[in-house]
């Protein structure tokens, strides 16, 4: 992977995290900046990892379609399909509406189906459903984290002296 794949991965990540974390961080007064610091540049850091993955775990469902291994080396982030995904996640944070968030994943990931198509030697509407399950398995994987993080995070109720 180059550092202007890394870069670009980590910006989209943060720029993921900043649309989560900051309404949370809003509706409690009481947290420190470092606490939110820390919480942004994890949520950055886990983002940008399950963007990372999102080639791969497509080029693996593509594997498993094929009765032959395919011909290509694999799939993997350039800068040139990159750049498509950070630009949408700096420009459309989450908390803009997710229509218009889901609709920008969905163009990436049609940019994403027409590379995987010719390495692994699909047609594209094969490639195109790889790069969808996998980005739909992805992006519930990290919901699933998010909501028992939240959950284990979250105080419980004030209990009520009598």
């Amino acid at each position: 992977m180059s550092s202007v794949v890394a870069v670009l991965l980590l910006l989209a990540g943060l720029s993921e995290a900043a649309g989560r974390i900051l309404p949370l961080v809003a509706r409690r007064p009481g947290v420190s900046r470092r606490f939110a610091v820390g919480l942004l540049l994890t949520g950055g850091l886990v983002e940008g990892a399950v963007l990372a993955l999102w080639p791969l775990t497509a080029w693996t469902l593509a594997e498993l379609l094929l009765t032959s291994p395919p011909p290509g080396d694999g799939l993997a982030w350039t800068p040139g399909l990159l750049a498509p995904l950070a630009l949408a996640a700096v420009l459309a944070f989450p908390w803009l509406g997710p229509l218009l968030h889901l609709l920008l994943f969905v163009g990436v990931g049609a940019g994403l189906a027409a590379p995987l198509a010719a390495a692994a030697g699909l047609g594209w509407w094969g490639a195109a459903g790889c790069v969808a399950v996998a980005g739909t398995g992805l992006g519930v994987a990290v919901e699933g984290v998010r909501r028992l993080v939240g959950r284990i995070g979250t105080p419980g109720a004030p209990e009520v002296a009598a």
